[in-house]
């Protein structure tokens, strides 16, 4: 059964990324200076193996980390997902809905991320972070047996769920799905291309780096409104657990704090990149990621 087997999975996962990341580091050895991190060249080897010494280790054509930030981890995470919804089925005869519900928001996700895999480039973790023992056990090991652990509680401790509590549920995914697709697309969009009809009425600061920043739609209503519609769906993905154990809530607490820390980190860059110009967008735009509060 797969429940059994997920320990060993996650063990062998681990012990993959590691040996990966070693492979990795021996290899930015040889690498040129303009290949390396700008936080991964510190010259301890243990800080620099976790970090990764080299910014987008190529094997040919082949790049390590645009292949392994969502492609293993998040399509593990729905494989894993449905085989959970199948052995429950096995065992009550049907899949319950709160199961359903769960593989069904989750599945969304992992084919947004997919669907629109190209925006990924532009994320801190493609352009600044190196990829050493860090990103390669969070994209091989813990996104895929971590991001599952509400499709794991459920099967061993199913959850009665009305129609009206998962008509509910549905509202507050759909909700955060809304924001999160919004405020990327916008951002995209206006990256690609500024005069695009879509976002060219969008209010803008400029920036000394001839770059423009968003103050209005998604952009105006919190400095990272995407943030804030992940939390939304973390949320959504939970309540179909109940609220008796705190495991199921587990991703939507640790998540928050990936969040706020990427946040001031973000932060910090833009200050750094634009900035007069990023602190009049913060007097413009108070609020980090949840209106009125934060």
């Amino acid at each position: 059964m797969l429940t059994e087997m997920l320990l060993p999975l996650a063990w062998v996962a681990t012990l993959t990324a590691f040996i990966f990341s070693l492979l990795l580091y021996l290899k930015a050895l040889m690498a040129p200076a303009s290949a390396l991190a700008p936080g991964g060249n510190s010259g301890n080897p243990v800080y620099d193996f976790f970090l990764g010494r080299e910014l987008n280790p190529r094997f040919g054509s082949f790049d390590c980390k645009y292949f392994c930030e969502l492609r293993p981890g998040l399509i593990g995470w729905v494989l894993i997902n449905l085989a959970l919804l199948v052995q429950e089925a096995e065992l009550l005869g049907s899949p319950s809905l709160a199961m359903w519900l769960v593989n069904g928001f989750q599945l969304l996700y992992v084919g947004d991320a997919l669907w629109h895999e190209e925006a990924v480039l532009t994320t801190m973790d493609i352009t600044h972070d190196g990829f050493g023992f860090m990103l390669a056990f969070g994209d091989l090991a813990w996104v895929p047996f971590t991001y599952s652990l509400q499709a794991q509680f459920l099967l061993y401790h199913p959850q009665p769920l009305e129609l009206p509590t998962a008509s509910v549920i549905c509202l507050v995914n759909a909700v955060g799905y809304y924001i999160f697709r919004g405020a990327n697309s916008q951002k995209n969009t206006f990256r690609k291309n500024p005069s695009d009809p879509r976002v060219a009425g969008l209010e803008t600061i400029s920036t000394a780096t001839g770059k423009q920043l968003l103050v209005s739609g998604w952009w105006g209503m919190v400095r990272h409104p995407n943030y804030l519609g992940d939390l939304i769906m973390a949320l959504a993905w939970s309540l179909p657990c109940g609220v008796s154990h705190l495991l199921p809530y587990f991703y939507l607490l640790y998540f928050t704090a990936l969040l706020v820390h990427r946040e001031a980190r973000d932060e910090q860059q833009c200050l750094q990149k634009y900035g007069l110009a990023w602190h009049e967008y913060c007097r413009r735009v108070p609020y980090r990621i949840v209106p009125y509060i934060y």
